[in-house]
């Protein structure tokens, strides 16, 4: 398959004027967009502090991987990303089993027992972190023995620190649910800043590679925690939550075992693909497709600051039996992320290559016609995740499972041939049909599940909408 070329210097000019008139438009609409959300515009410092918060915990990682990917091989490269993505799965299971759940439950069903409620996931978050980073440790000694050639440096790193980072993302959504978003944005300040001092002194003296970044973000998390933490809404409780909610695991689990199915099938669609093409074709595809990957990952960080903020609104509506107010807040939320999601696109078509340059020093500069076409992934999967929010908003997380599923099922089916077939450009594709299968089958399930709760059978309900 041949490459989509961009555009060349005199055709670039003449793009110009276009492009900023399509700017200037998206531009409007973005503002009159988020104008109309509720509480937002009469709330833009709890917003900006989301913004920073999710700017900076995502700019430690990025900026991790732009001097590892500068700095070192391909292959070491590629195998920090290969590393980094079982992190990414681990986490997404972290986030089904307990941060989910605590942000739905906590800032709906028991909002009026917060501190009781704050003190029993922290005493789970602290025995699942020691109990995952022991087993860890131990696979990983399991793998060197048995493949001693292989690498494994990133994977010791990845083990050893993924309890803090798991404890970093947890601290982060208390203060959302705190109504504190500008602690969660000053902790991943302190974060980012001891990372990158970190980051530095390691670089003079030699001593980066893929098993010491990974102690880099977990010092910054723990140095944020040391000087955060306090604030925590403890509190001194009469009584523990369970004595209150004997009954609470049993809830927690009805909901969290199709989240945490989700999150294991939803692995499939975006790291699967670094799985199938360290497997199929190697380390070194792996840290190009890493790489691109990277520039087109940070528009789909705004919707998740958002989300810490919308998801509890969406799921107080939700407790309040007000499901008109939920749709109406999700319709203009979704109309912000195809502003967004759009806008990056164009961008991107224009200035992905000299960003890339920059960026890596040259060393990715053959990737830029692949990077245009990943560009249109956070479009995809933008407009599912709002989908995907309302759902689980309304305690729904089964159907955001069959969803997760069909995009797996697209993964394997497609995606495995397409990297066999095509190589990279294989995997970019595969990704793109994945997204495609994600929010079809989000729009059906959300269709369904808003549609029967309004009118089960006036078929113009579900025309107003999906308007």
């Amino acid at each position: 398959m041949g490459c989509v070329p961009l555009l060349n210097t005199d055709e670039s000019l003449r793009v110009l004027p276009a492009f900023e008139n399509g700017l200037r438009q998206a531009a409007g609409w973005l503002r009159s967009a988020v104008s109309a959300l509720p509480g937002i515009s009469r709330h833009i410092p709890v917003v900006a502090y989301s913004m920073a918060d999710q700017t900076f915990a995502v700019g430690a990682g990025f900026l991790v991987n732009i001097v590892l990917a500068r700095t070192q091989t391909k292959e070491e490269y590629g195998m920090f990303a290969l590393s980094y993505s079982v992190f990414a799965f681990l986490l997404g299971l972290y986030h089904a089993a307990i941060l989910e759940p605590y942000t739905i439950y906590g800032a709906g069903r028991y909002r009026e027992r917060f501190s009781e409620y704050l003190r029993l996931i922290a005493r789970s978050n602290a025995i699942v972190c020691t109990l995952l980073t022991g087993a860890l440790l131990l696979v990983c000694l399991m793998i060197a023995r048995i493949t001693p050639q292989l690498p494994s440096r990133a994977l010791f790193g990845m083990a050893l620190t993924s309890g803090v980072l798991f404890t970093g993302y947890l601290l982060r959504r208390v203060f959302y649910l705190q109504g504190q978003p500008a602690f969660a944005a000053k902790s991943s300040l302190v974060s980012f800043i001891t990372v990158a001092g970190l980051l530095w002194s390691t670089a003079r003296l030699h001593r980066l590679n893929s098993f010491s970044v990974f102690l880099i973000l977990a010092l910054g998390w723990i140095a944020a925690g040391a000087i955060f933490g306090r604030k925590l809404r403890l509190g001194s409780p009469a009584q523990t939550f369970l004595e209150i909610e004997p009954d609470y695991w049993r809830e927690h689990w009805k909901y969290a075992k199709w989240v945490f199915a989700t999150a294991f099938v939803f692995q499939f669609t975006t790291q699967g693909y670094f799985w199938l093409v360290g497997g199929i074709l190697s380390l070194k595809e792996v840290g190009e497709l890493k790489a691109m990957y990277l520039l087109v990952a940070p528009v789909s960080q705004i919707f998740i600051a958002l989300s810490y903020l919308l998801v509890p609104a969406l799921a107080a509506r939700y407790a309040a039996q007000n499901t008109r107010d939920l749709l109406s807040l999700w319709k203009r939320y979704t109309l912000a992320t195809v502003a967004m999601t759009g806008l990056f696109a164009i961008a991107l078509r224009v200035l992905g290559r000299p960003v890339m340059h920059v960026l890596y020093a040259g060393r990715y500069d053959g990737l830029a016609s692949y990077l245009f076409v990943l560009a249109l992934l956070p479009l995809l999967m933008g407009i599912g995740n709002t989908m995907n929010n309302a759902l689980i908003a309304s305690e729904q997380p089964k159907l955001v499972f069959f969803a997760y599923v069909s995009s797996a099922a697209a993964t394997f089916l497609g995606g495995v041939p397409l990297v066999i077939r095509f190589g990279l450009w294989g995997a970019v594709y595969g990704m793109l049909l994945s997204g495609v299968m994600y929010t079809g089958a989000l729009g059906l399930a959300f269709a369904l599940r808003f549609y029967w709760q309004i009118s089960p059978l006036s078929v113009p309900a579900l025309s107003r909408i999906l308007e």
